[in-house]
């Protein structure tokens, strides 16, 4: 019988991210991300992906190459052998979208058992954003000073009026369980959050994306630039490539641009009012959201609208 030989093992650790273990950095004007602890690196990836064939290639150049293969081909598991767990301040209408991402560990402040954190999210007058009219979901644009300075005031008094009640309450002997269902979404919490590095990507590729709402923008990208890019810097430079900085071409976008080098405009525009992108006349009268996106790739590739 064969005898199994195994090699010492250490405990990775990465010295960029040592340095500032434990370090807030700020967003929004009382937020913060922290973190608190990881686990793995670089090399974790690289050593998880090779465990099934043995111990492979060493340079370091052939590590990343193959953290680029593994990201470009959407491998996962490798990933998922590195951890981080941050400590976190966000205010609730924000941490409401941030727990939509089900694939991590949560232990949040709970206003049950303790008194709600005394802070609340404010707005400054430049700082009202407009509802964008093509995308229910999003905004575009901001309201101008006067309206602004209307709105921040209204909001000051708002949160002052919502914390007396709350503090009224409390001191009256209400449970705290009762006394906090009125307050504002803006009051900030706080919680430990942990995700391994596959889904810790997934949620940065959507959140950090420009149609993301901006206060969780703000904190995914703190996140990634601040924490992950100097922890795994080849996973990072690799998520940048395939998955940020990339574009991802649907069958109909593949089928235009085909057409397009194949006849031209003019078969471009035929195939597109075939597949439903333009109206019968080849107009763009029709709204058509996939439309748009596949004009914005056209543009990205180098190409003229065809329409």
């Amino acid at each position: 019988m064969q005898q199994s030989v195994f090699e010492p093992i250490s405990r990775l650790s990465v010295p960029a991210l040592d340095s500032i273990l434990g370090k807030p950095f700020p967003v929004l004007d009382d937020g913060f991300v922290r973190l608190v602890d990881y686990m793995g690196s670089d090399e974790a990836i690289v050593q998880a992906a090779r465990v099934s064939y043995g111990k492979g290639t060493k340079k370091v150049n052939e590590d990343r190459g193959l953290i680029r293969y593994l990201m470009r081909h959407r491998h996962s598991t490798p990933f998922e052998m590195c951890e981080a767990k941050f400590h976190i301040r966000v205010p609730m209408d924000t941490w409401r979208q941030w727990v939509r991402h089900r694939m991590a560990n949560v232990n949040e402040y709970s206003t049950r058992y303790s008194v709600a954190i005394d802070s609340a999210q404010t707005t400054k007058p430049e700082e009202w954003r407009i509802q964008s009219l093509g995308n229910k979901q999003g905004s575009s644009g901001y309201l101008d000073s006067e309206k602004g300075n209307h709105l921040t005031k209204r909001e000051q008094e708002l949160q002052a009026l919502t914390h007396s009640v709350y503090q009224e309450r409390l001191e009256l002997g209400v449970a705290r369980e009762q006394a906090r269902k009125d307050l504002p979404l803006s009051t900030y919490t706080e919680a430990y959050w942990k995700m391994d590095l596959h889904n810790l990507l997934h949620f940065l590729a959507l959140r950090m994306d420009d149609h993301a709402q901006l206060e969780i923008r703000l904190f995914a990208k703190t996140i990634g630039e601040e924490i992950v890019s100097k922890w795994v810097p080849n996973a990072w430079e690799a998520f940048q490539d395939y998955r940020i900085q990339s574009l991802a071409l649907t069958q109909y976008d593949r089928d235009i641009i085909a057409a397009l080098n194949k006849s031209g405009k003019e078969g471009a525009k035929k195939l597109a009012i075939q597949l439903g992108l333009l109206d019968e006349a080849g107009t763009t009268t029709k709204k058509s959201r996939e439309r748009e996106e596949l004009e914005s790739k056209l543009t990205d590739l180098g190409f003229e609208i065809p329409w």
